[in-house]
């Protein structure tokens, strides 16, 4: 006997559920295929995170899991890029970085630093393959392309910047990385990465530090993940400051920076608009700098250098982003639970 045709789409519309491949239960994203497990995010959001919060609540949580894991997914879609190039670092690379890392510390104070952030030198020591790969891809796809900057292109940005090289009194220059306790939309840092509430804000300024102190460098940080929309896009660059205006600012404040030598960080510093990680790039008497001074040439070509990285970088993240295929399981999951009311 022939099936009725209603009979017949029912029938294939039920051989097609049937065929179609069920949520993995285990699997919070997939980045072209590739999964990023719910435990390895569940990792990642108790290293930034506090477990025993007890203001935290459901909707708080996921959303921070929902940051964690889209810089995740950005991570992997980089690496997986490194790895098509054929940039994943080896074992030496991972060996002498983490040697680096471990040399200012003794054993007790290195076990600590790892307690602190509740990682194993197992997880280090992936986490600096990762990273390693990553900045190899960066600086063949990036760095190394960038055109290089021209004597003229100094004396040009020179000439239209001049006055900003006269200082009518000691300065410092500084760089800053700022975490807020609110997000900011103007904000948009290589990791798309915002504190959403001044808990999360705490852990993210103290994940920073630890970063810092390991010896990760401090543009990049600021620019992947400093919540300052004027200073992040240049790696955390303030300029050149007034002593005075440090001091109008807060007596204390000058004090710290003034007792910090050039390329040293400060500690976490608690403000108005959240919390602030400085580093002192130089110190500057008074009087106009002239274009001869070599420290005038390099600063210019470090400013002219960190505009054009990071304009690349961004362009490169969303074209990269534009072409992986992501699934965000987890993303569907909360935004079910939040159309079914619960």
């Amino acid at each position: 006997m022939v099936k009725s045709i209603p009979a017949l789409v029912l029938a294939l519309l039920l051989v097609a559920q049937g065929c179609k491949r069920a949520t993995p239960t285990n699997v919070a994203a997939e980045v072209n295929a590739r999964p990023i497990l719910y435990a390895e995010l569940e990792k990642q959001f108790k290293i930034q995170f506090s477990s025993s919060n007890p203001e935290s609540n459901e909707d708080l949580v996921d959303n921070q899991k929902l940051d964690i894991l889209r810089s995740m997914i950005d991570n992997e879609i980089m690496l997986q890029r490194a790895e098509k190039l054929g940039l994943m670092a080896v074992d030496s690379d991972v060996e002498a970085k983490f040697n680096e890392l471990k040399a200012p510390y003794t054993q007790e104070e290195f076990q600590k630093q790892m307690d602190a952030r509740k990682i194993t030198i197992q997880d280090l020591k992936v986490q600096i393959r990762r990273d390693l790969s990553i900045a190899k891809l960066f600086n063949r796809e990036i760095t190394s392309r960038i055109p290089t900057i021209t004597d003229k292109d100094i004396s040009d940005f020179y000439a239209a910047n001049k006055a900003n090289f006269n200082l009518a009194e000691p300065q410092v220059h500084l760089a800053t990385i700022l975490v807020t306790p609110q997000p900011d939309p103007n904000v948009r840092n290589l990791r798309s990465d915002k504190a959403q509430n001044d808990e999360q804000a705490k852990r993210k300024i103290q994940m920073i530090e630890a970063r810092l102190k390991q010896g990760e460098d401090f543009a990049m940080i600021a620019q992947s993940f400093s919540e300052d929309p004027n200073t992040a896009p240049n790696g955390g660059d303030m300029g050149f400051i007034p002593e005075s205006a440090l001091e109008q600012a807060n007596v204390e404040l000058r004090k710290m920076v003034m007792s910090l030598q050039p390329g040293q960080v400060s500690p976490i510093i608690s403000t108005a608009e959240g919390y602030r990680i400085l580093k002192l790039v130089s110190k500057e008497p008074a009087g106009q700098r002239d274009l001869n001074d070599p420290r005038v040439q390099q600063t210019i070509r470090e400013t002219l250098q960190n505009r054009k990285d990071q304009l690349r970088k961004t362009a490169y993240y969303e074209v990269a982003r534009n072409e992986a295929r992501v699934t965000n399981y987890f993303a569907q999951r909360v935004l079910e639970r939040a159309q079914s009311g619960k």
